[in-house]
């Protein structure tokens, strides 16, 4: 009998001992659970501070933006694919500081109407869609606004292996005093906006200012920087915008 006991005695507390070690396991598998959740929620809880604060500081510069210019009717939604309004207050900015007497820009949109309501004196907005051209002729007309020149120049076949938009439609452009380039699309081709440089460098004026949309993007940033190298006269600021935004300006 005593063996008996024995024996039970050890299968009981070798039973305890593996009931320990689960709870121990379990105990440690709960608190990584914990660590782990814990760990989402504070990122969590920075993201989306990081997102209210953009979000304040685009209806802002919205704000800013409609107390500046005199808009006659409702300007269509900004950010995603458009225009922030971040940008927008920098392009009003920029007009009412040099008075350019040409601004080109390629990719139309609210851009091309704050620029001609900053008070540029021509306006010549390149876009490869007519159906986006179409709704900036549109926009304008909306807000009685002349003196801008919308072009389509479909995207086409460009040296190096790029897609462009059509050279034909900028020949005439010279003495640029302000370059907006927001355009073509470069969400899918990170050097999508790179022959501009090619393309418009002996097109500006001694004084031109420069501005690029989507710096926080690689292509847009070497892009931005390739042009300052050949202005030495001029300084790159970038600006902590909500895409972030080049300016190439006189020193």
């Amino acid at each position: 009998m005593e063996i008996i006991y024995i024996c039970l005695l050890v299968i009981i507390l070798l039973g305890v001992a593996y009931c320990a070690r689960l709870l121990r396991s379990l105990h440690s598998k709960v608190s990584k659970s914990s660590a782990a959740i814990s760990r989402d929620i504070a990122k969590l809880m920075i993201d989306n501070k990081k997102i209210s604060m953009t979000a304040y500081r685009q209806t802002q510069a919205l704000i800013q933006l409609t107390q500046l210019l005199d808009f006659k009717s409702p300007i269509p939604p900004t950010r995603s694919w458009a225009a922030s309004p971040d940008l927008l207050l920098t392009i009003t900015e920029i007009v009412r500081k040099y008075r350019p007497g040409l601004v080109v820009e390629l990719g139309s949109g609210v851009s091309t109407l704050v620029a001609a309501k900053a008070g540029a004196r021509k306006v010549v907005s390149i876009d490869n869609s007519d159906e986006f051209g179409g709704k900036t002729i549109s926009l304008l007309k909306d807000h009685k606004v002349r003196g801008v020149d919308v072009r389509i120049a479909p995207l086409q076949p460009y040296a190096n292996g790029f897609t462009w938009y059509d050279t034909s439609m900028i020949k005439d452009l010279k003495k640029i005093d302000l370059l907006i380039i927001d355009g073509p699309p470069g969400s899918k081709n990170p050097e999508a906006r790179y022959p501009a440089l090619a393309e418009f460098k002996d097109k500006l004026s001694s004084k031109a200012v420069i501005i690029i949309d989507d710096v926080h993007r690689e292509g847009e940033r070497k892009l931005a920087e390739d042009f300052a190298k050949g202005m030495p006269n001029h300084q790159l600021v970038i600006l902590d915008h909500e895409k972030g935004t080049a300016v190439i300006s006189p020193r």
